[in-house]
C-alpha cells in the first residue's frame, strides 16, 4: 500500500480527489457546513497524496511518466514529473494542504451569505490545475491545464460578486491572463514550427541548431506571457486588485503559487527548450527583477489596505527570484555554468520560501479581517491583546519576508546576493556595472522591506485600538490557527535546513537540459557555499548563536536589575486623554518615504474642509486629507496603447465593406498564409 503513493497513479488519484472535491461541493451546495467539509477536507487529501508522490521523486532523483490519453500528438494527455515539476508540485500541494484546513475556519464567515458549493468547485479546480500545469507534457495539454487554472482563479477573485470592486478587479485579471496567453500561445506555435511536434521531451531534443533569432522572439514571447502570470512590471496592474478581493485562503495560493506557474515556464524555456542564451537575455531578466523588486516594495510601503500591501510584496519578491534567474542566465551565456547552478537555485529557494512566508502572511491577514470586518490598517492597533496567536504567526511571517535569520527568507536572500558579488568579481565591465546597480536595488529592497513590516506589525498588533472594529475581534479557530502555525514552522525548518534544501534543489538544477554536468554548490548538510568557496553560511551554526547571544544578554540583563525597583506612573499626556488619535498612523509612518520617491510613485493629496456653517471660511467644522497614488502606469502605458489599437481598429474596419465574396477572399488568404508559415 505504501509503495502506491509513490507510483505516478498516485498523482493520477490525488488529481482524482481534487474532482471529487469539486463535484461533490456542488452536490451538497445546500449545505454550507457539508459543502464545506467536503470541498476543503478533500483538498486536504488531493495535497496531502500529491505531497508525498512529489517528495519521493525529488529524493529518488527518478522522473515518473503516466500516459493518461494518447491518439495522436495534438490529443496526448500525458504527465511527466521530472525532478523541476516535483519540486513546483511540492510547493503547491504544501500550501494547499495547509490552505485546505484554514480553509475549514476561514469560510465559515460565508454561510448564508455566499454558495459554499461554488467556491468549494472552484478552490479544487484551481488547485489540481496547477498541479497539471507543471506536470503536463505536451503543449495542448498543458494550455488545456493553463486556461482551467486561468478561469478557475477569476471565479475565485468574483466569488463575493456583490461587491462592484470584484467584479472590476476579476474583469482586469480576465483580460490580463488572456493577453498573456496569447503570447504564450505564440511562442508554443513557433516551438511547433521549429520541431514539429507538441511534446515537451521532443521540443527539448528538437530545438538544438534552431535559429538563434527564432530563439529569442520565442524567448520575449514567453516573457511577456509568463511574466504577465508572475506579475512583473508593468504586467502587474492585476495583481494588486485581484489578490486581495479573493477569500484569503485563495489569495495565498494565488500569490504563493499560482504566479509561480509564470516562473515555472520561464525556468523550463530558458534552460530546458532553449538551446541558446545571449547575454541580453539575462541583462533584461535582472533589470526587470531589480525594477520590480524596488518598485513594487515601494507601493507595498504606500499602502494601508492589508491584503493590496501583501499583493504588492509578491511583486517584490517575484522581483528578486528574477534576480537569480537573470544572474543564472548570464553566466550561462558566459560558459560559467557552476555560478549558473548558484543563481538558479537562488532563484528556486526564494521560490519556495516566497511561497510559504507569503501564505502565512496572507492567513494572518485574513484572520484579522475576518475577526475586524476591514482591511484597513488605518483602522487596527493594539490586536495583539485581542488575537495573541495570530500576533506571533504573523511576527514570524514578517520576520520571515524581511530576510532576517533564522528563517527561511535570510537564506535564498543571501544566496542570491552571493550569486551577484561573484558576478561582479567575474564578468566583464558593462555587465560588472549592471549588477553593481542589481546587488543596490535589491539591498535597498530589504531595507525597506523591514520598513513596511514594521509599519505594518506595529500600526495592526502595537499600541491602542484606533477604532471600534478591534473590540470586536476574537481569536480565530483552531483550523485557522493550525494552517498558520504550520507555515511558520515550516518557515523555520527552510531557514535552519539550508544545506539540505540546497543540495535537492541543485539536483533539479542540474537536471536541466542546459545545467547538466555542473558542478555542485554543496559542501556539506548544514554549510551552504558558492562555487568558488567565496563565501560559506550555516544556519544552524548561525541559530545557535542567535539563540546562545540572547540567553546571555538575559542574564546580564537579571544580574544588573535585579536589585532594582521597578515603580509605574501614568504616561505624561499633556494634560490630555491618551487618545488614538495621538499615535503614529501608517500613513505618517510611510509618508517620508513616498516623499523621496515622489518623482517615481507621484502622490497626490486631496484636502477636504467641511464647515460649520456656509460662508463662514475661518471656521472649519472639520479637515480631512486624503493621500494616494497616480497610477502612472495606466496613464502613461496602458492608455496610449488602448488609443493606439482604437486608432488601428478605425482604420482597420475599411476593409468591412459588407461584401461576402471579399470575406470569403480574407479566409482564403489567412489560411494560405497560415500553410506557409506552419506546414514545412
Amino acid at each position: 500500500m505504501l509503495n502506491y503513493l509513490f507510483t505516478p497513479s498516485s498523482l493520477v488519484v490525488a488529481v482524482g480527489l481534487f474532482m471529487i472535491g469539486a463535484l461533490g461541493a456542488l452536490l451538497f451546495n445546500k449545505n454550507n457546513q457539508l459543502a464545506n467539509w467536503w470541498g476543503n477536507l478533500s483538498a486536504t487529501l488531493g495535497s496531502s497524496l500529491a505531497l508525498i508522490f512529489s517528495s519521493n521523486v525529488l529524493i529518488t532523483k527518478i522522473p515518473q511518466t503516466v500516459e493518461l490519453f494518447s491518439s495522436t500528438q495534438f490529443l496526448s494527455l500525458t504527465l511527466r514529473v521530472d525532478l523541476l515539476s516535483a519540486f513546483f508540485i511540492f510547493v503547491i500541494s504544501l500550501l494547499g494542504l495547509l490552505c485546505s484546513v484554514y480553509g475549514l475556519g476561514y469560510v465559515k464567515h460565508y454561510y448564508n451569505k455566499y454558495n459554499l458549493g461554488v467556491l468549494g468547485f472552484f478552490y479544487n479546480m484551481f488547485i489540481a490545475s496547477m498541479i497539471l500545469v507543471v506536470a503536463a507534457n505536451n503543449v495542448l495539454f498543458f494550455l488545456i491545464a493553463w486556461e482551467i487554472m486561468s478561469l478557475a482563479s477569476y471565479f475565485l477573485v468574483i466569488y463575493e460578486h456583490r461587491e462592484d470592486e470584484n467584479i472590476k478587479a476579476g474583469f482586469l485579471y480576465f483580460i490580463m491572463t488572456h493577453i498573456g496567453t496569447a503570447f504564450i500561445i505564440l511562442s508554443f506555435l513557433l516551438l511547433y514550427k521549429l520541431t514539429g511536434s507538441l511534446e515537451f521531451e521532443k521540443i527539448k531534443s528538437g530545438m538544438v541548431g534552431a535559429s538563434g533569432f527564432i530563439q529569442s522572439v520565442i524567448f520575449v514571447c514567453a516573457l511577456i506571457g509568463f511574466g504577465t502570470k508572475a506579475g512583473i512590471i508593468p504586467f502587474h496592474i492585476w495583481l494588486p486588485k485581484a489578490h486581495p478581493v479573493a477569500p484569503s485562503h485563495v489569495s495565498a495560493l494565488m500569490s504563493g503559487v499560482m504566479i509561480k506557474t509564470g516562473i515555472y515556464m520561464l525556468v523550463r524555456f530558458t534552460f530546458d527548450f532553449l538551446p541558446s542564451t545571449p547575454l541580453w537575455w539575462g541583462v533584461v531578466v535582472l533589470i526587470i527583477g531589480a525594477v520590480s523588486s524596488l518598485l513594487g516594495v515601494l507601493y507595498a510601503l504606500s499602502e494601508h489596505d492589508f491584503k493590496r500591501l501583501l499583493a504588492y510584496h509578491s511583486i517584490e519578491n517575484i522581483g528578486i527570484i528574477l534576480l537569480g534567474l537573470g544572474s543564472a542566465l548570464v553566466f550561462l551565456s558566459l560558459g560559467m555554468k557552476s555560478l549558473a547552478v548558484m543563481g538558479l537555485l537562488a532563484a528556486l529557494y526564494h521560490t519556495i520560501n516566497h511561497a510559504v512566508f507569503k501564505a502565512l502572511l496572507f492567513l494572518g491577514a485574513g484572520s484579522v479581517i475576518s475577526a475586524t470586518h476591514t482591511r484597513n490598517i488605518e483602522d487596527y492597533g493594539g490586536l495583539i491583546k485581542y488575537m495573541p496567536q495570530t500576533a506571533f504567526f504573523f511576527l514570524i511571517g514578517s520576520m520571515a519576508i524581511s530576510a532576517l535569520p533564522p528563517f527561511n527568507g535570510f537564506v535564498s536572500e543571501w544566496l542570491t546576493f552571493q550569486s551577484m558579488f561573484n558576478a561582479v568579481a567575474t564578468v566583464g565591465a558593462l555587465t560588472k556595472v549592471l549588477f553593481i546597480l542589481a546587488i543596490g536595488a535589491l539591498a535597498f529592497t530589504s531595507g525597506l522591506a523591514v520598513m513596511c513590516f514594521v509599519k505594518v506589525f506595529g500600526a495592526t498588533f502595537l499600541a491602542r485600538p484606533r477604532s471600534s472594529h478591534v473590540s470586536e475581534a476574537r481569536e480565530v479557530g483552531w483550523a485557522m490557527r493550525f494552517g498558520m502555525a504550520m507555515l511558520a514552522l515550516v518557515a523555520l525548518i527552510l531557514g535552519l535546513s539550508a544545506g539540505t534544501v540546497s543540495k535537492i534543489l541543485t539536483n533539479v538544477v542540474t537536471n536541466l537540459n542546459n545545467l547538466k554536468n555542473s558542478d555542485s554548490v554543496i559542501s556539506s548538510t548544514i554549510n551552504v557555499v558558492n562555487a568558488n568557496n567565496f563565501a560559506t553560511m550555516s544556519m544552524p551554526t548561525a541559530f545557535s548563536s542567535i539563540f546562545i547571544i540572547i540567553i546571555i544578554v538575559a542574564v546580564l540583563v537579571y544580574i544588573v536589575t535585579r536589585k532594582q525597583k521597578v515603580s509605574t506612573s501614568i504616561t505624561w499626556d499633556c494634560g490630555t486623554n491618551m487618545e488614538p488619535r495621538m499615535e503614529i498612523t501608517a500613513t505618517g509612518f510611510a509618508r517620508s518615504i513616498i516623499t523621496i520617491f515622489g518623482t517615481i510613485l507621484r502622490p497626490t493629496q486631496q484636502t477636504k474642509v467641511e464647515y460649520r456653517e456656509a460662508g463662514l471660511r475661518y471656521f472649519p467644522k472639520s479637515t480631512s486629507i486624503h493621500f494616494g497614488l497616480k497610477d502612472v502606469y495606466s496613464i502613461y502605458f496602458y492608455k496610449p496603447v488602448q488609443e493606439f489599437v482604437l486608432w488601428i481598429s478605425e482604420k482597420t474596419k475599411k476593409i468591412q465593406n459588407g461584401n461576402i465574396n471579399v470575406y470569403i477572399l480574407y479566409i482564403f488568404a489567412i489560411l494560405i498564409g497560415l500553410l506557409l508559415i506552419f506546414v514545412k
